[in-house]
This record gives structure tokens, C-alpha cells and sequence, in this order.
């Protein structure tokens, strides 16, 4: 079961979805290693281990790591080391990260490790897979495995046919990158991905922790989202199935109508600062100071434009440019 309230500053809704789904998840991206695990023996997530190795990681950084201990169909012990890369462009250092915290997991544990990457960017061309270097006495080429979300464009018919879990989360992915100058094709894709959950005779905890990651990357214009939570209302209804989040529904709302006891300003600013954390990352003091001293209309205009960003630069960009308007 995916907990939203457990999830660290620096966390995503893919890091949830993958321990939610895990076995399901190497299925799909990463068949041959799939097949090399015993998956009646129960598997590990070895957070501590990997805040270990991970400690001089970038602050800031959209990474959705998880370092999991599993059973190979022959009784080994196996490690894996599963990176997810959220930023938005290609990361100069990346192949370097991959050797780097590969090692440490050897030199640390004694325990080689296989590494994979799941690359959500939107840069066709770059595709790493190695770091190396060679000298006249010495060399080294350390491969990985990668996949690239944006080559399921081509596949998405596959993917619709598909019942993996990761099947509709590379769908939801994918339609968001792709509507991310037109809010109404967002809340046509958010509608029919979700009512698609429906449609598989999901149970209803695939079609809550499935939700909760299509609402977390296809966010929607605060209009075209009351209209969206009031058409898949409508959906349920016809349907007889109790609407999916009604508890996360009030709370939310109640969030907002203690936001507007607090102050109509004070509560938009609680809310973009949510926000861009989900979007973004975790702010620094001083850019949270920059947001609240924001007036309403420049709070309503963020509240527009975060919709698009994907990285705190975005954010720096906009605040440039309209801070002073």
C-alpha cells in the first residue's frame, strides 16, 4: 500500500510506485534480471544501506532511488540497485553516479550489485550506459542497464493492452510530457487513464495506489481539476463504486478552508509551496521567503505555471521574470 504522508522531502510518487509494485516493475522493464529472481522468497528494501553509500548525493536532485535485496531461483543472495532519473535533460555526471555507487556498494557490503536506470528525460539522444576509462596498465568499462520512458511512445497501444501496473504509470508519464502546453488534453488523458483502471477489474487498492500516481504527475489548472473530480464522481456513480479518494479528498479541501481561516493570501501560499514541492523538490528558505512575498495575482500566475515545471530552475526562471511585476 502506497502512504503518501510517509514520503520524504526528496521522494516521488515513483519511489512509492516501485515499492508498491516491485516485482512487477523489473517485469516490465527489465525482464532477463526478472527472470534470474526467485520471486516466492520475499525481497528487502535496503534503505539504511543505501543512505550509505548515497551520502554525498546532490540535494535537491529529482532521484527516486531504491537499493533491494532479492533471492536468485538457485538460492543466491542478489542486490539490486534501481535509479530513477526525474530531471527533466540529461545529467553530465550521471554514468559516473551509476559506476560510483555501484562500487561503494561492493567496497561497503562486499556485495556486487546489479544497476539499472529507468530515464524519465525527454532527450532522445542521450542513452548511458557505461562509464570507463582506459590507461596503458589499467582500464575499466563498467556497464549498466537502462531503459528510456520515451521510446513507449511508439508503443502505446501495447501499453493499453498491457495489465502491469507500470504499463499505466509510462502511460500517465508519457501523457504528461505530452500535454504540458495544453491543460484540457491533461484532464481528458487523467480521465480516461483512470477510468482505464476501472476497466481492468482492477482491485481497489491497485485502482488507489495507481490514482494517487496518475493525480500526483498530471496535475491540472485548479478549474479543469474541480471539473475532473466532478465528472469521475459522476463516473463512480454510474458505476456504483465508491469514489476512490473521498478521504484524501476532504482532507484536502479542509487543508484549503483552514488556509482561508488563515488568510485568503496566506492559504495560496501554503498551497503553491505544496505544490511546488511535489513538483520540484524541497525549497530552500530563501526561495520560500521569495514565494511569500508574492502577491495573490502573482500567487494565482505560479499556481499556473508550475503546472509545467520540472525542475527548481524552472522555478528561478519564472521568479525572475515576473517577481517584480
Amino acid at each position: 500500500m502506497i502512504n503518501l504522508s510517509d514520503r520524504t522531502d526528496f521522494d516521488s510518487p515513483w519511489k512509492e510506485i516501485l515499492e508498491a509494485y516491485f516485482p512487477q516493475a523489473m517485469q516490465f522493464f527489465f525482464p532477463e534480471t526478472a527472470a534470474l529472481i526467485d520471486w516466492e522468497r520475499p525481497y528487502e528494501f535496503l534503505n539504511k544501506e543505501f543512505q550509505q553509500i548515497a551520502r554525498e548525493a546532490e540535494q535537491g536532485k529529482r532521484y527516486a532511488d531504491q537499493l533491494v535485496k532479492v533471492w536468485q531461483t538457485q538460492g543466491q543472495e542478489l542486490w539490486l540497485l534501481v535509479h530513477v532519473e526525474i530531471q527533466a535533460t540529461k545529467e553530465d555526471n550521471f554514468n559516473k553516479r551509476m559506476f560510483t555507487y555501484n562500487f561503494r556498494i561492493f567496497d561497503r557490503f562486499d556485495q556486487p550489485a546489479i544497476s539499472l536506470a529507468i530515464l524519465c528525460d525527454t532527450n532522445r539522444k542521450w542513452r548511458p550506459s557505461n562509464y570507463s576509462y582506459n590507461y596503458p596498465n589499467t582500464r575499466l568499462n563498467f556497464e549498466f542497464g537502462s531503459i528510456k520512458l520515451l521510446d513507449y511512445e511508439n508503443r502505446f497501444h501495447e501499453l493499453e493492452k498491457n495489465d502491469n501496473p507500470f504499463a499505466t504509470v509510462v502511460m500517465a508519464h508519457l501523457k504528461t510530457q505530452q500535454t504540458r502546453s495544453s491543460s484540457e488534453q491533461r484532464k481528458i488523458w487523467k480521465f480516461s487513464l483512470i477510468r482505464r483502471l476501472y476497466d481492468l477489474g482492477l482491485q481497489e487498492q491497485d485502482i488507489r495506489n495507481l490514482y494517487r500516481f496518475i493525480d500526483w504527475v498530471m496535475i491540472l489548472p485548479k478549474a479543469l481539476e474541480n471539473q475532473f473530480w466532478e465528472e469521475l464522481k459522476q463516473f463512480e456513480q454510474e458505476r456504483t463504486m465508491r469514489y476512490v479518494t473521498t478521504g484524501e479528498r476532504i482532507g484536502y479541501e479542509r487543508g484549503i478552508q483552514e488556509g482561508r481561516q488563515e488568510g485568503e493570501q496566506q492559504g495560496e501560499q501554503r498551497l503553491i509551496l505544496r505544490l511546488l514541492q511535489r513538483r520540484v523538490g524541497k525549497l530552500s528558505p530563501e526561495l520560500q521567503e521569495c514565494i511569500q512575498s508574492l502577491s495573490l495575482n502573482q500567487l494565482e500566475s505560479l499556481g499556473e505555471a508550475l503546472l509545467d515545471f520540472t525542475s527548481v530552475e524552472d522555478l528561478l526562471n519564472w521568479l525572475q521574470t515576473n517577481q517584480s511585476a
